[in-house]
């Protein structure tokens, strides 16, 4: 099933891309409007959509949805963990025995009674 959405996919690509290669430019009747002639879209509606226009937007939606479909397939294959499996859980290491006496403090001082 995967395959066929793959062969769908490429072939909806290159659909698509040629048939935006193959319309007409909206930017195309602008030079007309400012130079001679005279063009109605260049401020307006753009009109009714044509075969192509709407074709485009055909392929455009199948393209979407074979995208959506191979982003299902490619998490059923590699389904990710739940965060909290991914988590390391580091080892309970001894806590090293807490010297005696602080280094550096004598017998006569109050800084040895400050607990740590």
């Amino acid at each position: 099933m995967e395959t066929l959405v793959w062969v769908v996919h490429v072939l909806v690509a290159i659909a698509l891309i040629a048939l935006v290669l193959l319309q007409h430019g909206k930017g195309a009747d602008m030079g007309a409007a400012f130079g001679s002639g005279s063009s109605g879209s260049l401020f307006g509606a753009s009109g009714s959509a044509n075969f192509l226009s709407r074709s485009t937007a055909v392929l455009a939606s199948l393209f979407f949805l074979t995208s959506l479909g191979l982003a299902y397939f490619g998490l059923q294959q590699h389904k990710p963990a739940s965060v909290l499996d991914r988590t390391v859980v580091p080892a309970t290491q001894a806590q090293p025995a807490a010297p005696a006496q602080a280094p550096g403090n004598s017998a006569g001082t109050k800084a040895g009674d400050i607990p740590q």
